[in-house]
């Protein structure tokens, strides 16, 4: 009776001071908007004349723009990363290209990169942008202590690469080295059943297998061969090499030291980083005895009005560029999820916005529920039946990413897109094992024959599994002919390249699952042109980002708390050891998000990156 009065009190007092708090936060809400109000007023950065525009590889690239949450927790904590989208990236450099007070681009990749999260796809659209900068005569200089694949492919468009002479450069090639959870699962006597459509649909095999298949190892060889082929051609003929000497170089050496890697024409020089910085100011007119070079950083370059330089648009008529980014899941969906439901209303109000002309659907997703796929899809076909629906597909466009593609006006894709996957699996999970080998058992009661398929307490029978594989294949019938009807391809066709397999974007051009070669950029002026509005237009974004307000006192305010270390925090992979407990926790967060009703998905391979 103690225990419970105390209990009882300490609930009381807990209540009472979460109706206090709460009764605060409207003068806490006004003091933000007061705050922001004050901050508001402050002009724009300003650009001197002679200035080079800093582009800091550190910096966190984005499809969408960051949520509420994130701004808050820099405000709370004050973290200093920066963020910045994609478009924002290539807006700017096109910005810097005709501002005649930008002298050139200076690439820093001193620091420690964040580009690892972007795919060679993301990077390419950069790598376009940077090139068409220094066709127009102006510099573009890259510094780097330690040059990674990535780092090395975006600089490598640059006039002059300078490496820190401690430094070195890895040019090894590509690997993808998934993780296996087969034997920790039987281990500890948790059953796995599969029931799934395509056999090169790897998705299951982290669960079922302890290496690739023969199937899925050819179709990850083949994309990784595809993207490792347009790395060399691209790298050689910015530094005037031949591809071969790359792949050679792969071979024989992979880390290359700095004097080696000028030897083989990699780099121009090798040079300590106030070396550079001296150069630079000689580059900016400024004085040798100042500390710095003129410059000013991308991320305050976008508030840089480009309105003069031609860039900035401003139209009554709008292209709407809906940003898909994360897992496919049933309902709203989190930040960074592709919520079925809350994309489907997304569609459905710019199909009634008259003042919307156009479509750019940018999809960055490797798949996930097949049902929240189709209830987005259906909302995308019927705005297309009444105005342009365009597809630009990031990094990845999979499975279901590929799903809500089909029904399109035309599909862009990079190159090294990994795409396709048209394929749908089922996991079916039991713990009978790891319960009698701790004493726990089950006995059921039911009416009917099949009244506890759902049960996890044992395996299905063969009988319950055809009947889930009957509604595989009746999902993976309709993906069919969903593909077919939307890209006008035969069924035969689309059966021969489906079975799961994915494929880099360049192989889709040519099988007909892609219909351009193309970025974000390519997609919009697309867009324009379908819906015959010549330049009279404007981008419009969604989803729309939600203000601090409704973030702070709405339903993901434990999502702020997670960011300020108040939950669970990811391993973060900083040692080789780590990488793998990160893979491992990727893994199975993966699983946290498969939520569709029938327990059917369209997802890429779990866990496919590329190193």
């Amino acid at each position: 009776m103690t225990n419970f009065i105390k209990q009882t009190i300490a609930s009381l007092i807990g209540s009472l001071l979460g109706l206090t708090i709460f009764a605060g936060a409207g003068t806490l809400g006004l003091l933000f908007l007061v705050i922001a109000a004050a901050t508001s007023s402050d002009t724009s950065p300003q650009v001197k004349n002679k200035s080079m525009l800093v582009f800091d590889l550190s910096v966190k690239i984005t499809d969408s723009q960051p949520d509420s949450s994130e701004l808050l927790q820099k405000a709370l904590t004050g973290a200093s990363q920066e963020a910045i989208t994609l478009r924002q990236v290539l807006e700017n450099i096109e910005k810097a290209q005709r501002d005649s007070r930008i002298v050139g681009i200076y690439i820093d990749a001193s620091k420690p990169s964040t580009s690892s999260s972007l795919g060679y796809a993301s990077l390419r659209e950069i790598r376009r942008a940077l090139d068409e900068f220094r066709k127009s005569g102006k510099k573009i200089i890259a510094y780097g202590q330690n040059w990674n694949e990535r780092q090395y492919y975006l600089s490598s468009v640059a006039d002059e690469i300078i490496l820190n002479p401690i430094g070195s450069m890895e040019m090894n090639g590509l690997s993808s080295q998934p993780i296996f959870l087969t034997g920790a699962l039987e281990k500890y006597g948790i059953g796995v059943q599969v029931i799934r459509v395509g056999k090169f649909k790897g998705a299951v095999e982290t669960f079922t297998l302890d290496k690739l298949s023969p199937e899925n190892r050819q179709q990850t060889q083949k994309v990784l061969d595809d993207i490792w082929r347009e790395w060399r051609t691209s790298v050689a003929k910015s530094r005037k090499i031949q591809p071969q000497k790359i792949q050679t170089i792969a071979n024989n050496q992979a880390i290359l030291a700095a004097n080696t890697a000028k030897t083989n024409g990699l780099i121009d020089k090798v040079a300590y980083q106030d070396q550079v910085i001296a150069d630079l100011k000689k580059l900016t007119n400024k004085d040798k005895d100042d500390k710095n070079f003129q410059q000013i950083d991308i991320t305050d370059y976008v508030e840089v009005s480009g309105k003069s330089m031609g860039v900035a648009r401003n139209s009554e008529n709008k292209i709407a560029v809906v940003y898909a980014e994360g897992e496919i899941v049933s309902g709203r969906g989190d930040e960074g999820e592709i919520g079925g439901d809350r994309f489907a209303n997304i569609f459905s109000k710019i199909r009634q916005n008259d003042d919307i002309k156009s479509v750019v659907l940018r999809i960055n997703s490797p798949g996930g529920s097949a049902t929240a796929s189709e209830i987005m899809q259906r909302e995308i076909k019927l705005t297309q039946q009444v105005k342009p629906v365009i597809v630009s597909m990031g990094d990845i466009a999979a499975s279901g990413g590929y799903w809500i593609a089909s029904d399109s006006n035309r599909i862009f894709a990079e190159p090294n897109t990994i795409t396709g996957s048209i394929g749908v699996f089922g996991i079916l999970f039991n713990g009978q094992k790891l319960g009698n080998d701790n004493g726990i058992t089950w006995d059921t009661v039911k009416t009917a024959k099949f009244a506890d398929t759902q049960t996890v307490a044992r395996p299905k029978s063969p009988q319950e599994l055809a009947i889930y594989q009957r509604t595989v294949n009746r999902i993976y019938n309709l993906f069919l002919n969903k593909v077919a009807k939307g890209r006008k391809l035969s069924q035969q066709k689309v059966a021969e390249i489906a079975q799961g397999r994915i494929w880099s974007g360049i192989a889709a051009k040519q099988i007909g699952l892609v219909d351009e070669i193309g970025g974000l950029d390519a997609a919009i002026e697309y867009a324009a042109k379908a819906a015959k509005l010549g330049n009279d237009w404007e981008v419009q974004e969604y989803p729309k980002v939600t203000t601090l307000e409704e973030r702070l006192f709405g339903r993901k305010i434990r999502e702020i708390q997670a960011r300020l270390g108040m939950e669970h925090k990811a391993l973060q992979p900083n040692t080789p050891l780590l990488i793998e407990f990160n893979k491992l926790q990727q893994e199975l967060a993966i699983l946290t998000t498969m939520n569709d009703p029938q327990g059917l998905y369209a997802r890429l391979p779990f866990n496919l990156t590329i190193d």
